[in-house]
């Protein structure tokens, strides 16, 4: 469906989950992709949140191929709470679902190849939220906002578009009852519906497309629930 033969991809959080996932369908379809992860890859390993890090990534990116195609901004934050979690578990989250995907977009800003495209990923959380996500929920609202913002001073260099995915289960778990039925879809999502929409808002098929937020998650979202709704009932 799509060719991106001779295109370099950015895929932070790559090694697992739905960037993995994304990674698999990008070579899939041609493209050469430079992974950043903590966990063991084979292009990159090391910790998002640390700035000489990402400048060390960025520089062996465009030594190895001299340009950037697309920037998949993936890597998850960390979650904490406003009981439990500490400033520095608060900092780090940030560091990494916010800072290192605006410093990555700076780092490759002047390597862009013509047709860039820079997708964030966010989360249903950037709107809704369950008790003790406080960081994670920051994080995901700030990258939201911060696509737009990079849509508008990236203009005529590249697109930048956001995703933001529901409830996305990374194992392909197939669930029955409650799980899926409470979804107006009616089953539980899975990574290749996130790397789905990545490759079509990479792809010339979604060149007028650029500040948006795409929300991916069963129609949740977009679900009133009220206690006594379809047998639901609040619990305290």
């Amino acid at each position: 469906m799509f060719d991106f033969h001779g295109k370099v991809a950015v895929v932070t959080g790559g090694a697992r989950g739905i960037g993995k996932c994304i990674r698999e369908k990008f070579e899939k379809a041609g493209a050469t992709v430079c992974v950043i992860d903590l966990l063991d890859n084979d292009y990159f390993v090391g910790d998002l949140a640390d700035k000489a890090t990402l400048e060390k990534f960025a520089e062996k990116v465009i030594a190895d191929y001299g340009h950037v195609d697309y920037l998949i901004n993936n890597a998850a934050p960390k979650m904490c709470g406003i009981t439990d979690g500490s400033y520095e578990d608060f900092e780090y989250a940030i560091r990494v679902g916010v800072t290192a995907p605006f410093y990555l977009s700076k780092l490759f800003m002047p390597y862009f190849a013509e047709g860039a495209s820079i997708i964030n990923i966010s989360s249903s959380r950037d709107r809704m939220s369950q008790p003790q996500t406080e960081s994670y929920t920051a994080a995901k609202g700030g990258i939201a906002a911060l696509t737009h913002a990079l849509a508008v001073s990236l203009s005529g260099r590249a697109r930048v578009n956001s995703i933001s995915p529901g409830w996305i289960d990374t194992a392909y778990t197939v669930y029955k009852g409650p799980d899926a039925t409470q979804q107006p879809a009616g089953r539980v999502g899975n990574p290749m519906d996130i790397a789905n929409m990545v490759l079509f808002l990479c792809s010339d098929k979604a060149g007028f497309i650029t500040g948006e937020n795409i929300c991916i998650d069963g129609g949740m979202t977009k679900q009133m629930i009220y206690h006594g709704d379809c047998g639901w009932k609040l619990g305290k």
